[in-house]
């Protein structure tokens, strides 16, 4: 089926921009894009952009969509503290909790113009249900883009790790579990809907050797990897405790650093963290909102950028980051980033490129997605930038991004409308947010009913 989208202003990210362009879509790819009218095609479908900024989808590279369920909870903390207080609370989660959570997560980045999503998934208490599964469904039924990572930890408490030994896996469990998910699951195909990462938490809740296998699983197999680094400076103090190095270092040590890794936050670098990062193909999911809320620092962005290194942007998990919308990152980001180095640190267009191309690449689909090229996949969102009050910003891509989230009206995920006037049409909206709130409400309560800590004391 042919799809022309009409009289919109287009922002590429790759190549100049269109002020008043079409762009054509044949099936799931883009065929052509070009300013002036658009060609003559009588069995074509047609949206009217006028008055639209058509952006590539947004690509989130950093989430834990079972965090829905618990959001609000330690609202003061630091990420040690808030970790060691909602660890036992998340021990309580089944696969009813994940699914509902993962609706709920993903029709609210749909909503936010977000037509990729990872998501690093690292808990799997024992008896619980298919987790995996439950969130790989709930990404089939919003119809986005899913790159889970089969995540984990081994590192407890009685081996000098933050976790309790309750949320923990056994080495052996936790591999077999990972090359069965990619076994499963992976599909590598150029349109791919569903890809898999293996993605062991952290240099604090995972043994030097699950990391070290894990690398060698991914490799094997052919996936990509991913992991929290440099998060805060507790990260820093332990790794240097335990290990006698700081985070990237220990990395490098372990062979995780390379072009088919790509790092959690990323806050805490020194200038050759970001030379090595650089030299190595190595990518970083910024989360501004995130790291704003836990007290973590700012990520040096501008400089990363500046020196070669790929930078993405990622919501991080709803617990740490209530609410956040995707597109509301770039804003963060680059106000963050002018706030610590000047006003010319990240421009609106450098935004829209880490959110697109950027993340794109942390993914490994630059080929694929991340700018709206002919022959790439036809993900892309329309905004609304023409309201009564948006319209008085003569820059449409400075209305996006240093603004208020414009409207949605469509993002499309391989030409097929996900969400159109700022509704989800692929699932029942009202529907997707009641699943993320019983979700919440199913994991206090099995939480009070194991007898672990209850939600009020985490106030």
């Amino acid at each position: 089926m042919s799809l022309l989208i009409e009289n919109v202003h287009i922002a590429p990210v790759a190549g100049p921009e269109i002020r008043s362009g079409y762009i054509r879509i044949e099936g799931d790819r883009i065929a052509e894009l070009g300013p002036g009218p658009a060609p003559v095609d009588p069995g074509a479908a047609r949206i009217d952009g006028t008055g639209c900024l058509a952006t590539p989808g947004l690509v989130n590279t950093h989430h834990h969509l079972y965090q829905w369920a618990s959001q609000g909870l330690a609202q003061d903390a630091t990420l040690f503290e808030w970790l060691v207080a909602l660890y036992q609370v998340w021990a309580a989660m089944d696969a009813e909790v994940v699914n509902g959570a993962a609706t709920a997560g993903l029709g609210w980045l749909a909503l936010s113009g977000c037509t990729t999503s990872s998501d690093h998934h690292y808990l799997f208490p024992k008896g619980r249900g298919d987790l995996f599964a439950a969130e790989i469904e709930a990404a089939r039924e919003v119809g986005i883009r899913f790159h889970p990572a089969r995540g984990s930890m081994d590192r407890g408490e009685s081996q000098g790790g933050l976790p309790p030994d309750v949320v923990v896996e056994a080495l052996d469990e936790i591999l077999a579990a990972t090359s069965e998910a990619v076994d499963a699951y992976h599909d590598p195909s150029f349109s791919s809907m569903l890809r898999i990462a293996v993605a062991p938490c952290s240099p604090f809740s995972c043994s030097a050797e699950l990391m070290t296998e894990s690398a060698a699983l991914a490799r094997a197999k052919g996936v990509r990897l991913h992991t929290h680094v440099a998060e805060t400076s507790d990260e820093d103090e332990h790794c240097l405790a335990q290990f006698g190095l700081r985070p990237v270092d220990y990395m490098e040590k372990l062979g995780w650093l390379g072009p088919d890794v790509w790092f959690a936050h990323s806050v805490h670098l020194s200038d050759d963290d970001i030379g090595k990062l650089a030299a190595t193909g190595t990518g970083s999911a910024h989360c501004p909102s995130s790291n704003g809320r836990l007290g973590a620092g700012i990520a040096r962005v501008s400089e990363m950028l500046r020196r070669g290194a790929n930078v993405g942007l990622g919501v991080d998990g709803s617990a740490s980051s209530e609410l956040t919308p995707l597109v509301g990152e770039l804003r963060q980001a680059l106000l963050f980033q002018r706030a610590r180095y000047g006003p010319q640190a990240l421009t609106a267009r450098q935004a829209l490129e880490i959110a697109t191309l950027g993340g794109a690449r942390n993914l490994g689909r630059e080929h694929e997605l991340g700018t709206l090229e002919p022959g790439k996949l036809a993900d892309l969102a329309l905004w609304r930038v023409d309201g009564p009050f948006t319209s008085a910003v003569a820059d449409p891509v400075c209305a996006l991004v240093f603004g208020p989230p414009p409207p949605l009206a469509r993002v499309l995920v391989g030409g097929r409308v996900v969400v159109e006037d700022g509704e989800l049409r692929t699932v029942a909206q009202d529907a997707a947010g009641r699943a993320g709130a019983e979700a919440h409400r199913r994991l206090m309560r099995l939480a009070d009913e194991r007898g672990l800590t209850a939600a009020k004391e985490l106030h």
